[in-house]
C-alpha cells in the first residue's frame, strides 16, 4: 500500500488533481491537450507573424533572395563547372538577371509606348459602349450608373496612400531590391559554405536529418521557382498572342501582367484575366470581351491540367485549399509581396516536416530492428 501510494500520490488525496483528471473522459482529455497544443501554436504564428510585419522589408527582401538564388543556381553551378570562380560566377549570373530584367521592360516600353495616347481615346469610347450596354441590358438607369461610379471613385481616392506613406514606401522597396542583390551575389557565391557551417552547428545526433531536410528544401524551392517561371511565360505568351489577334490595345503590357500573377497561384492568374477581359471590354466591345475571356480559361484551364503536372515535380504541387489559406494569409500579413512568397513557403516547409517525419520513422525502425533480445517489451 505504501509503494502505490509513493508511486502514486493522487491516490492518497481523494479529489486530487490527477485523480480529478484521470475520471475525466477519454475524449475530454484528449480535447483539452489537443486545444492546449492548438493555443500554443496559434501564439507563436502570431509572434512570427509580429516580428515579421516588423522586419518586413528585411523578410521580403531575404524571401525574394531565396526565391531567385534557387532559380539562377543552375547557372551559376554550370558557370563554375566552366572553370569560372566563384565570385565571378555569381557576379555574371546577377548581371545577367539584371540584363534579362532591364532588356524585358526596355522591349514593353518600346512597343507599347506609341499605344497610350491611342488607347485614352479608345477608352472613352470603350466606356461609353460599356454604359450603353449595362443600362440597356440591365435595370439601372443612368444616373443610378453615375451615382455608382462616383461612389467608386471616392472610395478609391479615400483609399490611396498619402504622398508620406507613397515616397516611404518606395523607398523601402527600393532598399530592399538592392539588398536582394547583396544577398544574392553571396547567397550563390558562398551558399553552399554557409549551409555546412549550419550543419556542422546540429549536434552529431540529428545532423543527418537537418541536412536532408534542408536538401529537400532546396530542391522544392529550385523546382519551384523554375516551375512557376516556365508557366508564366506560356500563360504570358498564350494569353498575349490571343490579346494580338483580337486586336485589344495595351497586349504586351497585359502579357506582362499575365506573367506576374501567375506567381501568385489561382488568385494571380485570376485577376489578371480579369484585367485582360475588362481592357478589352472597354476598349473594343462585349463581343471581344467575350473572346478574350474564352481564350484565357482555355490558357488557365490548359495550365492546371497539362502544363502544370508536366512541369511542377509531384513533390512542389499542394492542395488548391492550401494555396488559398497560404495566399490569403500571406495578404493578410504582408500585402502583395506576402501573397508571392506565401505558396513557396508553404511548399518548402512541407517538404521539411515530411523529410524529418519520415527519418524519425526510419530511425524508430532502425532501433526497432536492432533491439537487444532482453530489451524487447514483454510481461515482467
Amino acid at each position: 500500500m505504501i509503494d502505490d501510494e509513493a508511486r502514486d500520490p493522487g491516490r492518497r488525496v481523494p479529489g486530487g488533481v490527477r485523480g480529478t483528471w484521470d475520471r475525466l473522459p477519454w475524449l475530454l482529455r484528449s480535447m483539452v491537450m489537443w486545444s492546449a497544443c492548438l493555443v500554443v501554436v496559434v501564439a507563436a504564428l502570431y509572434l512570427l507573424g509580429r516580428i515579421a510585419m516588423l522586419l518586413a522589408p528585411l523578410a521580403i527582401a531575404l524571401a525574394v533572395t531565396l526565391f531567385l538564388a534557387a532559380l539562377l543556381d543552375p547557372v551559376t553551378r554550370l558557370l563554375r563547372r566552366l572553370r569560372l570562380p566563384g565570385s565571378l560566377a555569381a557576379l555574371f549570373t546577377v548581371l545577367l538577371l539584371l540584363g534579362l530584367l532591364f532588356g524585358a521592360a526596355a522591349l514593353v516600353w518600346n512597343l507599347t509606348a506609341g499605344q497610350f495616347e491611342d488607347l485614352s481615346g479608345e477608352l472613352d469610347q470603350g466606356i461609353q459602349r460599356t454604359r450603353d450596354f449595362v443600362t440597356s441590358t440591365l435595370p439601372v438607369s443612368e444616373a443610378q450608373l453615375d451615382r455608382l461610379t462616383e461612389q467608386a471613385r471616392s472610395g478609391l481616392d479615400r483609399g490611396s496612400p498619402d504622398p508620406v506613406s507613397s515616397a516611404r514606401t518606395a523607398v523601402e522597396v527600393v532598399g530592399s531590391a538592392l539588398l536582394s542583390l547583396v544577398l544574392l551575389f553571396f547567397l550563390l557565391k558562398d551558399g553552399r559554405a554557409m549551409w555546412h557551417w549550419v550543419v556542422r552547428r546540429v549536434s552529431e545526433r540529428n545532423r543527418a536529418t537537418a541536412a536532408a531536410a534542408g536538401r529537400a528544401g532546396w530542391r522544392t524551392l529550385g523546382a519551384y521557382s523554375r516551375g512557376t517561371v516556365m508557366i508564366a511565360l506560356i500563360d504570358a505568351a498564350g494569353i498575349g498572342l490571343a490579346l494580338v489577334l483580337l486586336s485589344v490595345p495595351m497586349a504586351f503590357p497585359l502579357a506582362l501582367v499575365t506573367f506576374i500573377g501567375a506567381f501568385v497561384p489561382i488568385i494571380g492568374a485570376t485577376v489578371a484575366g480579369a484585367v485582360a477581359v475588362l481592357v478589352a471590354l472597354a476598349a473594343e466591345g462585349p463581343g471581344t470581351a467575350l473572346l478574350v475571356l474564352a481564350a484565357v480559361i482555355a490558357v488557365q484551364q490548359a495550365e492546371g491540367n497539362l502544363l502544370e503536372p508536366l512541369i511542377m515535380k509531384r513533390q512542389v504541387r499542394l492542395h488548391p485549399a492550401v494555396i488559398l489559406v497560404a495566399v490569403t494569409a500571406g495578404t493578410l500579413v504582408a500585402g502583395i509581396a506576402g501573397a508571392f512568397v506565401s505558396v513557396p513557403i508553404t511548399a518548402v516547409g512541407y517538404r521539411v516536416v515530411d523529410t524529418v517525419q519520415r527519418h524519425r520513422q526510419r530511425a524508430v525502425r532502425h532501433q526497432a530492428l536492432h533491439l537487444p533480445q532482453d530489451a524487447e517489451p514483454g510481461p515482467a
